[in-house]
């Protein structure tokens, strides 16, 4: 297996500190946080005993995100869930839930891969604009939410001076939507 598809390993130590075995250095939830957003795949172990605490603290980011107000997770099935850890439907719940996301990243690949191929939509101005906005939000569909920016990057925003930039993107927007409603007629 090669070290890009190895998972970060974070240690836990005694006082409760994680340790990136990468980077030699302490991080926080936030931080691990950020390197599953990135598609890093995460292994937290305890030092001393070599316990497994990966869903552990998988736990805690989503409770802690959910009681900031990033609330993704809807109160019924919060509940539904907590029903399974007394029921037999238990046994089925984490392949649902497995099979779901993984049909959601396929559709999100497949739909991707569609807005990349020929596509008459590709020449129309302000194309590539919307495309970088759906990359963004499936990314943090399937990724996590974010509370960064999804629009252009800093280099788009510093191409031009800031109020030329704005003209020529409601330019770009004013001839969209002229050729949008000639579409639609």
């Amino acid at each position: 297996m090669s070290d890009d598809n190895k998972p970060l390993l974070i240690k836990r130590y005694a006082s409760r500190r994680l340790y990136n075995t990468e980077t030699s250095d302490y991080v926080t939830l936030d931080d691990i946080a950020g390197f599953i957003r990135e598609g890093r795949e995460v292994q937290i172990v305890d030092l001393k005993s070599g316990d497994d605490l990966t869903r552990q603290y998988l736990l805690q980011i989503i409770a802690e995100h959910e009681s900031r107000g990033d609330n993704i997770l809807p109160v019924n099935i919060l509940t539904d869930l907590v029903r399974t850890y007394s029921g037999q439907a238990g046994s089925v719940v984490p392949q649902f839930l497995q099979m779901s996301f993984d049909m959601l990243r396929d559709g999100q690949s497949k739909m991707m891969e569609n807005m990349t191929k020929v596509n008459p939509m590709a020449n129309m101005p302000g194309f590539e604009a919307m495309q970088a906005q759906q990359e963004a939000f499936m990314k943090a569909m399937t990724g996590g939410i974010s509370n960064n920016w999804s629009g252009p990057s800093d280099e788009t925003a510093d191409a031009g001076g800031g109020e030329e930039n704005l003209d020529a993107i409601k330019k770009q927007l004013a001839e969209l939507q002229t050729k949008l409603s000639k579409m639609s007629k």
